[in-house]
This record gives structure tokens, sequence and C-alpha cells, in this order.
């Protein structure tokens, strides 16, 4: 081994110890912006700068995660956050006004995403902000947002804690929360035939506050419909070779497996089910799989095909927008179609809906795109989005599978390219 790197083991250890020392960090900061947002409204507030109707241009400030653990997602953002105002400058701005980013490193720090928005609220007075990446950043920046009266539109961070704030000024820029990530697969499978359906399953979830609620969720509605489960296991976060588990997994011998995964753990999901021989005819993967660049790099593109995972953007989405969106991006950053994150895509319709909301009310402050989203439907490259009181979103997600080394859209009907395979091809296949 090379001295001088740090075995995959140790990088495991490493990286969960910095995402350990992460999550303390961030109820420490979502304690103190909770406890700032108590005291009432700053009276420092939005349009601080003056008449923002006689500006020229309307920055739009953001944190985002262009160093550390988050750094690539981030990255991804950044690409969507630049090509809307690129795009929407194209066409003459909003209402007459060039849009600005000022777009700051939060390094991945809970605690440099609290800093970074009060600092561009208060001192660098922008007009908008937009979210970072991750439920980890997005709840302390959206107290602070909160603070001073500001819009939060945030295209990723969706975890149940983020609604539990219950601030009317979020808007998570997603079809649904990550909890419901997996109703459409429900969904899917109870509308077949009762003699095509799976007739058991097993549940194996990673220990995180989105993977766990969300194979939950599926368990009780699978279980609610007859489907027996034979196993269910949640695995600590600590936990890097899984192949225990899946073992527990495969002597149940179910129809399905539902697994309530991330990226790393997808993978080592996969990898364990390949050293078993394991290849259950039906398997879904709630992240992970739904990377259409990192997931066939991490298993190996000939075992990816039959695995259904969801998604809001994919290549050859027939929404409204997405084909400019692909072009766009394309003329941009070059590429495929098939490479372009769906984080982009994201960040992307955020400026989407402001643009909208100005061309429908002639305004483009805080207060305005507050009130104004939470009436309505908005037609956005990634789906048309509304939102309950709290800002989580109220529409579904797509079905996604894996056919021909490709992600495909399978479910529902209207979205459909192709036809769902009902029995997933043995790994190598």
């Amino acid at each position: 081994m090379d001295g001088n790197r740090l075995s995959g083991e140790a990088v495991q250890l490493l990286f969960r110890e910095r995402r350990r020392r992460r999550l303390l960090a961030a109820l420490a900061a979502v304690a103190v912006s909770m406890s700032l947002a108590a005291c009432g409204p700053a009276t420092a507030g939005p349009d601080a700068g003056g008449d923002a109707a006689a500006k020229d241009t309307l920055t739009v400030g953001v944190s985002l995660s262009l160093t550390g653990d988050f750094a690539d997602p981030g990255k991804a953002a950044k690409r969507g956050y630049d090509l809307w105002a690129s795009d929407v400058n194209e066409r003459g701005g909003v209402l007459g006004r060039k849009v600005v980013l000022k777009i700051v490193d939060d390094t991945s720090n809970p605690n440099q995403v609290t800093t970074n928005y009060t600092n561009l609220i208060t001192k660098d007075k922008v007009d908008l902000v937009f979210g970072p990446f991750s439920s980890l950043l997005s709840i302390p920046a959206s107290q602070v947002a909160k603070r001073y009266g500001y819009a939060f539109l945030e295209p990723a961070g969706g975890g149940p804690k983020v609604f539990e704030q219950r601030l009317d000024n979020l808007f998570f820029v997603q079809p649904a929360s990550i909890v419901r990530q997996g109703d459409i697969f429900a969904d899917y499978l109870l509308k077949l035939p009762a003699d095509q359906r799976p007739k058991t399953a097993a549940y194996a979830a990673l220990d995180d506050p989105f993977a766990a609620p969300l194979a939950e969720n599926l368990r009780k509605r699978l279980e609610a419909a007859g489907i027996r489960t034979v196993y269910s296991e949640t695995y600590p976060d600590s936990l890097t070779d899984l192949t225990p588990v899946i073992a527990k997994v495969a002597a149940g011998k179910p129809d399905l497996v539902v697994s309530g995964t991330q990226s790393e753990d997808a993978y080592a999901q996969v990898k364990a089910m390949k050293q078993l021989k394991f290849s259950p005819k039906w398997l879904f993967m709630s992240n992970g799989a739904n990377n259409p660049v990192e997931f066939p790099d991490k298993v190996g593109s000939n075992n990816v095909n039959g695995i259904f995972t969801t998604g809001d953007w994919f290549a050859g989405s027939k929404q409204p927008g997405a084909a400019e969106f692909v072009k766009a991006y394309l003329a941009k950053y070059g590429g495929e179609e098939t490479g372009i994150d769906t984080t982009s895509a994201e960040a992307y319709s955020v400026g989407v809906l402001v643009e909208q909301v100005a061309k429908k009310t002639g305004k483009a402050d805080n207060a305005t795109i507050v009130k104004t989203l939470h009436s309505g439907t908005w037609t956005t490259p990634i789906g048309d989005l509304s939102w309950d009181a709290y800002g989580e979103p109220q529409s579904n997600y797509t079905l996604v599978q894996w056919q021909n080394r490709r992600l495909t859209p399978v479910f529902p009907a209207e979205v459909a390219a192709v036809q769902p395979l009902t029995s997933k091809p043995a790994w190598g296949k």
C-alpha cells in the first residue's frame, strides 16, 4: 500500500467522524438560529438597500459548499444557479434588472453557512437569497433568512426536520419531501394485478434522518397492501461492510428488497449482494442509485440494470422547460445530457420560480415571492410544484429504472419512456 495514502477503511472512518462533528455543529447552529428567531423580526429586513424596483441589478446571495464533503453537489448547484442567471440576463433580466449572483463558500460547515447568510443579508444587503446544498446546511440557513424576512427557496434540503421548523418563508424546490420519495414506487407496485406483485419484502436501511424514515414509510404501505415483511433492519452509519446485513436479507428469500440508502452504503449493498450471489427480483434503492454518473462508476455499469429509484429530472425529460434547460446547459458547460447532475436542474428551477413570480406580479421582492408561491402550481424543468404552508412540496417524484445502463423514467405512464422491467436481470447482465 502507498504509505502516503489512507486505506479505504481509514477514509470511511475519517468521513464518519467529520460527519459526526458536523451534525453536532448543526444542532448548535440551529439552536442559536431558533433563539434569534424567537426574539422577533430583525430591524434590518429585505430590500434594506433602498427601493428595489429602482435598482438596475437584482443581487442574489448564495452560500454553497465549494469545498469540503459536499463540494461535488455544491458545485453542481452552482452550475445550475450560474446557468439560470446567464439565461435570464440574456432575456433581459428580472423585470429589466440584471441578475448578479454573489456566491460564497461555506466549506460544508453549518456554522459557516450561518455566518455567510448573515453577512450576505446584513453587510452585502443582497436582494434575495437562494439555498445551499443539504438539509444539514439548509436548516440553519433558513433560520437566518426567516430572521431577516427573506424568502428561502432551496434546491436540496428535504429532510423531515426542515419542515418541522414550520417556516412560512421556506420552499423546497423538489416534487416531494425526502420521506415521500418512495411513494411513487409503492404506487406503481400497487397498480399491478395482485398476482404480479411481490409477495414478500425485506428492508435494509441506513440509520439516517432520510433513509430510515423513507424505508419505514414504504414498509407500512406495502404491508397494508398484503406484501409480507420477511426481514427488516436499520444499520448504523459506522457499518461499512454490509455483507452481514445483506446475508440476513437474502436468508429471508424476499421477492423485493427495499434499500433505504444514501450513497456509500448503496454501493456497499450492491457489492454485498454480488458477493453473496443474491439477486432479488425487485430492488428499490432510495439514494445512490439515482446518480447517473457515480452509481455505475461505483458498482459497475453492467450491474445497474433493473434497479428502481426515483428522481425529478432525467435525460430525455418531456417536462416543459427541460429541453431548454438541457440545451442551455450543454452550450455553457459541454458534455452529454446523461451526465447532467440532478442538483443542477433543481438549482436552475429555483431561479425559474423567481422569474415566474416576477412575471406574474410585476415584483421581485421577498414578501411578494413568499405570498405568491404559497398559492397555485408552478411549472419548472423538474416538474409542476406546489407547497404546503411550511414549504413541503405536494407533488410526487418520477419512478426511474436503470435500463440499458441508463436511468429511464418508467412510471407514471404520462412520463414513462419505456415499460418497467418486472424482473431485475442477474448481476453482470
